[in-house]
């Protein structure tokens, strides 16, 4: 995903402490109303059908504090409050010079089910299109920390082959940069006079992954940025970081959720080794030998994400649309049920 100068400042930290839920932008005259809201995260199936999703706590002012996710990127701070019994947001946004708004409102239904509707806005508060519904999804709370030292692994599926014949371009109109040789899949959108592609990422076809272990070696070029998503859901940053400290878009973090507890990548172009466990929305990550993320809960979806349904099966996704990278020796290990 794609590197964000604001996520590499020390007040991030801040804003995802408490495993992620702890935001700056505040309602301050909530109430009471705020209680039937405060600790909730919900999926989000946006308009367009994207992903999206909603984290929710109670300040010490009694309000409410969010973090939005809106399709892409990572979840930000929405300012939040509460009218007639609905949740409104403000989402900004600048498209070229001009700052757009979403106003998003959001009632609880049935418990479990979030009914939204968005108005989208121009600078002066005059609305640019018709306002447009979509839905959410209380996300269940996490169960707990697995004892790793238990779980049973099947025997392993060998992702990288001989034959590109088990992955599929998940955009046929993007360039695809992809190729399979001697082992390593690559993915090149730089050209010849050093301008860059906009590339299509690759996925499996096999959409059945639930939990499991995955193991891979990696290279990545100078100043390089790709992505390794989980069931298609949670996507494992790939970057050239080298030689700056652990951040939450550094090689090996959670994109935009879970930093890495130590900078242990060696520099670009090196080969990298990567081994990820994901169990009970539980994620592990050993980069290099080294244990970086240590069975740390897994809050929601991370952004281009294709589904906000933490549930669902899904592919090994790579993400392609932004520099080169190579990869081998890509094997997973399916987590066994009992």
């Amino acid at each position: 995903m794609k590197l964000i100068p604001f996520l590499k400042t020390a007040a991030l930290g801040a804003l995802l402490a408490a495993g992620g839920l702890t935001v700056s932008a505040a309602c301050g005259h909530c109430g009471d109303g705020a209680a039937a809201f405060a600790g909730s995260r919900w999926a989000l199936t946006l308009p367009g059908g994207g992903i999206g999703w909603l984290g929710l706590t109670q300040n010490e002012r009694g309000g409410l504090d969010a973090l939005l996710l809106w399709s892409g990127g990572h979840p930000r701070p929405a300012p939040v409050t509460l009218k007639d019994g609905a949740l409104v947001l403000t989402r900004e946004f600048k498209r070229g010079n001009q700052t757009f708004s979403d106003e998003i409102a959001a009632k609880i239904e049935n418990r479990d089910t979030l009914a939204l509707t968005v108005r989208h806005l121009d600078a002066a508060g005059a609305e640019v299109r018709k306002p447009e519904t979509f839905s959410g999804k209380r996300i269940p709370p996490l169960p707990p920390r697995p004892d790793l030292a238990k779980v049973k692994f099947g025997a392993p599926v060998r992702l990288i082959g001989d034959t590109l014949d088990n992955w599929a371009v998940m955009n046929s109109k993007a360039y695809n940069g992809w190729t399979l040789k001697d082992g390593v899949l690559s993915n090149r959108v730089t050209q010849p006079d050093g301008t860059k592609k906009h590339g299509a990422n690759l996925r499996t076809k096999a959409a059945d992954f639930e939990d499991f272990r995955i193991s891979f070696e990696v290279n990545m070029p100078p100043k390089s940025n790709s992505g390794v998503y989980l069931r298609g859901i949670y996507e494992i940053q790939m970057a050239d970081t080298h030689d700056q400290p652990p951040g939450y878009l550094n090689m090996g973090a959670l994109y935009g959720r879970i930093a890495p507890s130590a900078a242990v990548e060696k520099a670009p172009g090196e080969w990298q080794t990567v081994e990820a466990t994901l169990v009970d929305r539980h994620l592990t990550v050993v980069l290099n030998g080294a244990t970086i993320i240590d069975n740390q809960p897994v809050l929601g979806c991370t952004g281009g994400a294709l589904t906000s349904d933490e549930f669902a099966p899904g592919p090994v996704y790579l993400q392609g649309d932004h520099s080169d990278a190579h990869y081998r020796n890509m094997i997973v290990r399916p987590v066994l049920k009992e």
